[in-house]
């Protein structure tokens, strides 16, 4: 049996491989074409009319810049190779490389892919707009192109290896610098000086000249003078994680931890902003005080609270609205009672939902902004779209280590870092701030336990909602209905207060301490405050019976006795306003309270003061102050009534989940491939002809042709308005300018397409 001829073999792959990108489109399957439309949805809108169509629109620069910007280190070295020295074999490419073939091969079929290389007839290459678009891109080798005609490897080594040391040095200096540099005086205009390197290096063709006073080095001398590789360094993936290993239930419990205190938090902070909404800024965010007002009511830090109201506000449940009073307000939105009714690990995944999709710069509130003004919570500028996949990115990192894994302390997040830029390295330098923002914002939320990746939250990454119910549920506290009543006018719950208990016992206490279970206060202040409300004093004390699993102490009943004794004995009238009180001693300790100068008091009787400030303000202030005063209506009843629960409209509700747009999506995706196959048959079918006609068929044809090396025949309008035939090789077209070779002219001219009025490709290589 004779053995196979590898010349006869090669010959029979390169026949077998198609002559056009559009050709290559039109033979690959159908997953596969729906994969390149998932990966680059720009090319689906509005649906190319065939693969044809398809093959111009990828080559867009606008297209490929988007898909450049989705390829690793390995991947940009790869397709910066193919560029430089292409078209190339895989062969060749993996000795040029520094890379391991696991890695090129990877890297190769991803490019492939994305139809950011194809395998023509003569190797594999790049898109013709690539070359430009990656010429200052970070990861790239930073070689200038090759020469026309480039030179054997093996003899540049022997020039290089003759060189003097200055001149190598020098050579390297260039080629590390960019690969071109400004020659000095004396060799731009005066007399060169014998035997210097740059003179040395340009007699031996290391150096070329180049317009403007400017050498450059070929791409194969850089080649060279790296020993046959692209560049120094390896472009592999970077060394692994720095981790240390942890109880995965430990990680676990500790997330879940973080998860049921911002549910808690977002659920106290919202049921408040229900019946006392914060004014809205002009601009649109949330002021200070208010934003340190919920710090102390939800207790947590200022940068916590700022997260919580961001996440709130991604969630659909805060919204700018309008309140009673017809003032600009935060208010709960009209979504945030069905949200609140729901369990807890649901009401979980659907605000870390929203923090993972939102573009929201929650870690930057307090800080300046270019301007020096500080950031406001839920400002309006207060964004970047490059925050979501950054977030994506990094929790994606995360969850491929193994249960248990936790960042070690010191070098984990310079690791996640470093691993972020090989996979992005064309993202800005603000990504590295985003990444370590995304990490601390994760574990305040429960996604990470102790830096950790939590169960939940990997499922909330690789699965969806009930992945990550099923995940966190187990771990989350029972919840309890009852409180254990104390003499020291305490109530401890010994573990999470259904939602409606907790509102209301929110109302008549304050919360005195959080952990495994929550201590509440009663005091004068606190009971004061459900009086305001309309509480009656058998209201109170029916509530606390029923929620209490111990008999009520007799100190608390005489609290609540005294608290509704005293409620209602100072009066606030509108006179600007006035001040009476059957007690004429209680008059007399309020004309000398501390604080009375700033409450413009003058007393007209035993019995009654005026004051000139107006009755809103001076009710907050006397109670401020200690006292209980209630409002008098002009029939000298007391008016005392319950807040309405105000809500505003949900303005980002689209009626359908992140699950729901990704299968919509999908079908739409599905109905585009449908359509170019339909136009592959109709094209099939259509008689060959003269040639595209019109401005959109032209546009095809010549983007195939640039991408093809291949001449094409245009009918081209002058300025006369005569039509004249002309043989040219497009080059790019952009911008509306076809930049091609024009064969008659002998010269590299650029073309309006508009004016293009016929094209016919000719069967002959550029």
């Amino acid at each position: 049996m004779s053995e196979p001829n590898p010349a006869t073999a090669e010959s029979t792959d390169t026949a077998a491989r198609p002559r056009t990108l559009a050709e290559q489109l039109r033979g690959w399957p159908d997953d596969r074409l729906l994969a390149l439309l998932r990966d680059r949805p720009d090319l689906a809108t509005p649906a190319p009319q065939d693969s044809a169509h398809l093959a111009s629109r990828v080559g867009t620069r606008a297209s490929i810049a988007r898909a450049l910007d989705q390829l690793t280190r390995t991947e940009i070295a790869v397709l910066d190779a193919i560029a430089l020295a292409g078209p190339l074999t895989v062969a060749k490419l993996t000795g040029i490389l520094n890379a391991g073939e696991a890695a090129l091969s990877n890297a190769v079929d991803r490019l492939s892919a994305l139809v950011l290389v194809w395998d023509s007839p003569s190797g594999l290459r790049a898109l013709s707009e690539v070359g430009g678009l990656m010429a200052h891109s970070t990861g790239t080798s930073g070689l200038q192109a090759f020469s026309r005609t480039p030179r054997d490897q093996a003899e540049l080594a022997l020039l290089i290896e003759g060189l003097t040391p200055h001149a190598r040095t020098l050579l390297t200096h260039v080629v590390d610098g960019g690969g071109t540099a400004t020659a000095g005086p004396e060799v731009r205009g005066g007399p060169r000086a014998a035997g210097g390197p740059v003179q040395e290096l340009i007699e031996r063709g290391l150096l070329l000249p180049r317009a403007g006073g400017l050498h450059w080095v070929p791409g194969e001398v850089g080649l060279a003078v790296r020993r046959g590789k692209t560049t120094a360094e390896s472009v592999e993936a970077p060394a692994p994680l720095a981790l240390t290993q942890r109880d995965p239930g430990q990680v676990n419990r500790s997330a879940a931890g973080a998860a049921f205190d911002t549910v808690r938090r977002i659920e106290v902070l919202l049921d408040q902003w229900s019946t006392h909404p914060p004014v809205g800024l002009r601009s649109g965010g949330l002021a200070v005080r208010d934003l340190k007002a919920a710090s102390r009511l939800i207790h947590a830090d200022v940068s916590t609270t700022a997260l919580l109201v961001e996440v709130a506000s991604a969630a659909g449940l805060l919204a700018l609205g309008i309140d009673q009073d017809g003032n600009a307000a935060w208010l709960p939105t009209d979504a945030y009672d069905a949200w609140a009714s729901r369990p807890t690990a649901q009401r979980w995944f659907h605000l870390v939902e929203a923090w993972l999709s939102s573009p929201r710069l929650a870690s930057r509130v307090g800080t300046k902004d270019p301007h020096g003004k500080t950031w406001n919570a839920l400002a309006p500028d207060l964004a970047a779209p490059l925050q979501v996949e950054t977030r994506h990115e990094t929790l994606r990192v995360l969850a491929e280590t193994e249960p248990g894994s936790v960042l070690a302390a010191g070098t984990g997040l310079s690791s996640l870092v470093t691993t972020l830029w090989w996979r992005r390295p064309r993202r800005p330098a603000a990504r590295e701030s985003m990444a370590l923002w995304t990490v601390s914002e994760a574990g305040t939320l429960g996604v990470l336990g102790l830096d950790g990746m939590s169960a939940a939250g990997r499922a909330l990454v690789t699965g969806g909602a009930g992945e990550v119910e099923s995940a966190l549920t187990p771990l989350l506290p029972p919840l309890v209905e009852q409180v254990m009543v104390q003499a020291d006018l305490t109530a401890v719950a010994p573990g999470p207060l259904e939602s409606a208990t907790a509102r209301t016992l929110h109302l008549l206490a304050d919360i005195e301490s959080r952990g495994g279970a929550t201590v509440y206060r009663f005091s004068a202040g606190s009971l004061r405050r459900a009086l305001d409300a309309g509480w009656t004093v058998g209201e109170v004390h029916d509530f606390l019976a029923a929620v209490s699993s111990t008999p009520i102490p007799q100190p608390l009943t005489y609290l609540v006795n005294d608290a509704a004794r005293t409620f209602g004995n100072l009066r606030v009238g509108f006179a600007e306003s006035f001040i009476r009180s059957d007690d004429e001693t209680l008059i007399a300790e309020l004309m000398h309270h501390p604080q009375a100068a700033n409450w413009g008091l003058r007393k007209l009787a035993p019995t009654v003061i005026v004051s000139t400030t107006p009755v809103a303000v001076l009710l907050q202030r006397l109670r401020d102050g200690g006292t209980a005063p209630v409002v008098e209506a002009a029939d000298g009843s007391v008016r005392v009534a319950r807040r309405d629960l105000q809500r505003t409209r949900n303005p980002r509700s689209t009626g359908t989940s992140p699950a729901q747009r990704a299968t919509r999506e999908a079908a739409r995706m599905a109905q585009v491939a449908a359509a170019v196959r339909a136009g592959d048959r109709a094209a099939a079918l259509r008689p060959s002809g003269g040639g595209s006609q019109g401005p959109g068929a032209a546009l095809v044809a010549l983007r195939s042709a640039a991408e093809d090396r291949r001449l094409v025949l245009i009918g081209y309008v002058d300025n006369d308005g005569a039509t004249t035939e002309r043989v040219v090789a497009p080059i790019r077209v952009d911008g509306g300018w076809l930049t091609a070779y024009d064969q008659r002219a002998d010269d590299h001219r650029t073309f309006a397409v508009h004016r293009i009025v016929a094209v016919r490709p000719l069967d002959q290589p550029a």
